[in-house]
């Protein structure tokens, strides 16, 4: 294998005849971070010129002594601990003067014979991307086949990274996706496709059925390569309403859970707004197309998912708030049944009033009651001869600005029970599933300055009056912030945490596997929303970027910067001595969840990684035991190793009251 045949073209596992795996102790730091030179490439084992000569092709030249062997020392502890290497293994490193050098598992180094088939470790020089900085230029990119195209990726230090790959040809308006065929075809995918469109302002586009992958694993294209390297995979599903969203969202980046936590993610785009969710009365056109493009989506990676190192086998669907509900409507869906291995709900809506329609699917009749009338009227469509080619023939804008379909419905194929059974035969997934403290607060207006009563106000945020004793008003020297407060308490019992705790504790019984719940009582707002200063924490003189241990409400989506791992990737600061470990912590859980069906991580993982045991509650999570509530309380504080803070169900009494205790919610 001559570096001739290397130089041609852009590198890629075919062309190198390898695995191309990095490795890298990744601590949440990024370019910061004292161990961001740890990085290594592996490659598979050869003679050492092709060693070379494969680093080379990379724009990079193999590993030296000189770079610091304790830095790369958990990668080799971690290969091993994979099986990968054993205590006997050698690896191709950059010799001095013109010897040809090995690195054995202690970190020493050895002359070897240069015909030895070893394994090799070639530096990884790529820069750290963050969120408004990716270096995309050729020296970093790279080739992989799949789906019969040839699939242009770059690399950042910590993955490898695909961007807007199609996975359905964009599809007639108002019909279902098909998946994506490739003819051979050559792709750029170091940019993002196209969002779905979404406003009134008609932004996005109509063609925009893309996904987005990050993996630290490119395995080899040979038939015969050893599958047991494949990697768990997470398959993400943006939340926005049913109304607005995207894959290609930085908050969601995927190079930091992908690179601690030893996985494939895959972010995808569905169709949104009327164009994803509309249904008409004419027995075609039965809406779900949203829902429908997700399944496809899914097709498509169970399908192709092996050319990015990912385990067909071991895909786990998750999404937050409306891409929770789609992820609760994919579990109760036929058409997605076996297509996935694992669940994960982050704030799923449900229960009473705006959640409601999250959770309970209309009838066709009612979605058109409750949207589809409006739009056909609208658009002057109702009376037309066809309806649905009416709709077809509009403008994109006037479609979108004609009213907001956004609508899960039984339309007899995606969707044929009105929710979610939570009784039936066992379900053969691990599910994990839990809510922000304050999710609800996000979901109301802070009222006026001037008021005083608070069922009038609640009225006015479309609650219907419930008992004072339920919803007490805290003793606050602000009354308008107390009647906030015991709003928010509803608004987050009612949509929220009442009929989470009723389905965990319901689904227990159908889930052999287990299942896990959680409740964040840190956060962290996401700059885009709600903006609002009660989910921030107080900024005071010692804590100037505000003091978690402060009150503040723990707002809807404040957990998406410490899920994916990403407060110092979006520029932001660290508030406190507890954010750092715990986003650490939370990556770690959610990770080991996605590898191996269970939250609690695995000691010899972390161990052999160079992560760390003390002091961050990485066990001691139990499973739901049906009406007998564990909650999985998820702060700092409470994350210590000794003293992992599990409780029972929450606002008990309150989600009685409100027709939403256990046993209650169907």
């Amino acid at each position: 294998m001559a570096l001739a045949a290397f130089a041609a073209a852009i590198p890629s596992p075919k062309s190198l005849n390898s695995d191309l795996t990095i490795l890298i102790s990744n601590d949440l730091q990024g370019p910061n971070s004292p161990l961001a030179g740890s990085g290594v490439i592996l490659l598979s084992p050869r003679p050492y010129h092709d060693a070379e000569a494969g680093c080379e092709a990379l724009s990079e030249r193999l590993w030296s002594p000189e770079l610091n062997a304790s830095l790369v020392k958990p990668n080799l502890d971690y290969l091993q601990f994979q099986g990968k290497l054993n205590a006997t293994s050698k690896l191709w490193i950059q010799g001095s003067n013109s010897s040809h050098a090995a690195l054995d598992m202690s970190g020493a180094v050895s002359p070897a014979d240069p015909a030895s088939q070893l394994p090799v470790l070639c530096t990884q020089t790529a820069p750290f991307s963050s969120k408004g900085v990716q270096d995309t230029s050729e020296k970093w990119r790279v080739e992989v086949q799949a789906n019969n195209q040839t699939v242009t990726g770059y690399r950042d230090r910590l993955s490898f990274r695909f961007f807007g790959i199609r996975y359905a040809p964009q599809p007639k308006r108002f019909t279902y996706s098909t998946i994506f065929r490739g003819s051979g075809e050559s792709i750029s995918a170091v940019d993002f496709g196209a969002q779905c469109a979404q406003g009134s302002s008609g932004s996005g586009s109509e063609d925009c059925l893309f996904l987005n992958i990050w993996t630290p694993h490119l395995p080899s294209p040979d038939p015969q390569a050893d599958k047991k390297n494949l990697k768990p995979v997470g398959f993400w599903i943006h939340g926005g309403a049913f109304t607005g969203g995207t894959a290609n969202d930085a908050t969601f980046d995927g190079a930091n859970i992908v690179s601690r936590g030893d996985m494939v993610l895959v972010a995808i785009n569905y169709r949104l707004l009327a164009l994803g969710f509309l249904a008409l009365n004419d027995g075609v056109t039965n809406g779900n197309f949203g829902l429908a493009d997700q399944i496809t989506a899914l097709d498509w990676v169970r399908a192709n998912i092996q050319a990015f190192g990912g385990d067909p086998n071991r895909i786990t669907i998750f999404g937050q708030s409306a891409g929770a509900a789609s992820t609760r409507a994919l579990i109760a869906s036929p058409k997605a049944a076996g297509k996935f291995s694992g669940a994960i709900l982050l704030s799923n809506l449900g229960g009473i009033n705006y959640g409601t329609t999250y959770s309970d699917y209309y009838t066709i009749d009612e979605q058109l009651s409750a949207a589809g009338h409006a739009i056909l009227n609208a658009t002057d469509c109702a009376l037309a001869p066809s309806q649905v080619e009416c709709l077809r023939a509009l403008p994109l804008s006037t479609l979108l600005s004609a009213g907001t379909a956004r609508y899960l419905v039984v339309d007899g194929t995606y969707l044929t029970s009105p929710s979610l059974p939570l009784s039936g035969p066992p379900l053969p997934i691990s599910l994990m599933m839990g809510l922000a403290r304050d999710d609800g607060a996000a979901m109301i207006r802070f009222p006026a300055p001037d008021t005083t009563n608070a069922t009038t106000y609640l009225a006015t945020q479309g609650f219907s009056p419930v008992s004072p004793n339920l919803f007490p008003l805290p003793a606050l020297s602000n009354i308008t912030l107390a009647i906030y407060n015991a709003s928010s308490r509803l608004a987050t019992d009612g949509i929220f945490r009442c009929h989470a705790q009723a389905t965990a504790a319901a689904l227990a019984s159908r889930l052999p596997r287990g299942i896990y719940y959680y409740e964040f009582d840190r956060t962290y707002q996401t700059t885009g929303w709600p903006q609002t200063d009660v989910c921030e924490a107080p900024r005071t003189t010692s804590h100037p970027h505000g003091d978690p241990s402060l009150p503040y409400f723990r707002c809807h989506s404040g957990e998406l910067y410490y899920v994916f791992g990403n407060l110092a990737r979006q520029g932001l600061p660290w508030r406190d001595e507890g954010d750092l470990p715990f986003s650490r912590t939370v990556v770690d859980l959610f990770s080991a969840f996605m590898r191996t069906g269970n939250p609690n991580v695995e000691r010899g993982y972390l161990a052999a990684r160079g992560y760390g045991l003390e002091g961050r509650g990485l066990g001691g999570w139990e499973a739901v035991r049906g009406e007998e509530g564990r909650v999985r309380v998820l702060d700092w504080k409470g994350d210590r190793e000794e003293g992992v803070k599990v409780e029972g169900w929450r606002e008990v009494e309150q989600c009685r009251g409100l027709g939403l205790g256990l046993g209650e919610v169907s």
